[in-house]
Formats: C-alpha cells, structure tokens, sequence
C-alpha cells in the first residue's frame, strides 16, 4: 500500500507541475503577443472601427427626419388598412396592417392591440400574413445589399 501512495503523490505532483508550466507558458505567449507593436496597431484600428460602426448604427437610429417619416409611414398604413376593413376589403386591410407591422417599432404591443381591436377572423389572417411579410422584407434588404456591395 505505501507504494501505492507514493506512486499517487508522484503522479499529483507531476500533473500539477505540468499545469503549472502549461499556465507559465501561456502568460509567457501572452505577454508576447501583447508586447508586439503590431498587434496593439491592429487593436487600435479593430477597436476604432467598431466606434466608428457604432456611431453609424446610432446615427441612423436616431435621425429625427427618418423617424418621423416612418411614424408617418405608420399611421397611413394603419389608416389604409382601417379604412379596408371598414369597407369589408379584408384581404387589402390585412395587407395595409400587416405593412404597418414591419414598420412598427414594437411590433408584440401592436399585435396585442390588433387581437383586441380586430375580428377574430382578420386577426387570423393577419397572423398567416406576417410570415410572407417578413421573408419578402429579408428577401427585399439581401438586394437593395448586393446593390450597395456591387462596385461602378
């Protein structure tokens, strides 16, 4: 038995030099790789960028003039499809609601307002709509990309 012991001591001690020289080494890489003028050149630029994205994504959420053009995109639509419905043009209705939802900033809370307010039977139909709405939305941002992407 004491061999036994003494071959488990030998082998924690190995395992925990090992680690310890594993940890050495990655701080010694580490420290290397932090020193290099080379790599604190290319996280400045990597870093910059991303403000600069940042600023950008802020910008264009925040303009007051695209803001208010899209409130007021919303509120024609929401007013077109009101004014479907009421005529018993449910499908054109369903169209102009469900176009008001892919403007909409917080499209749940106008859903929950539309169950209520809505027929059972359009809001239904609404709900069948907003799939095809979303894909052709996708499929309509991939192209309007690839023309910005593509060089004169």
């Amino acid at each position: 038995m004491p061999c036994v012991r003494s071959l488990l001591g030998l082998l924690a001690a190995a395992a925990a030099c090992g680690t310890v020289a594993f940890l050495g080494y990655c701080v010694y890489l580490d420290r290397k790789r932090r020193g290099d003028p080379a790599f604190k050149r290319r996280l400045r630029e990597k870093r910059r960028a991303e403000q600069q994205k940042a600023e950008e994504r802020g910008v264009q959420l925040w303009n007051p003039v695209k803001n208010e053009k899209l409130q007021e995109l919303f509120l024609q639509e929401v007013q077109m499809g009101e004014l479907w419905l009421s005529r018993g043009e449910h499908r054109m209705g369903v169209q102009h609601l469900s176009n008001a939802l892919l403007v909409c900033r917080q499209p749940q809370e106008l859903l929950k307002v539309f169950k209520h307010t809505l027929p059972p039977k359009v809001f239904e139909m609404l709900l069948h709509k907003i799939p095809l709405f979303c894909q052709q939305f996708e499929a309509d941002m991939n192209e309007q990309k690839c023309w910005e992407d593509e060089p004169d």
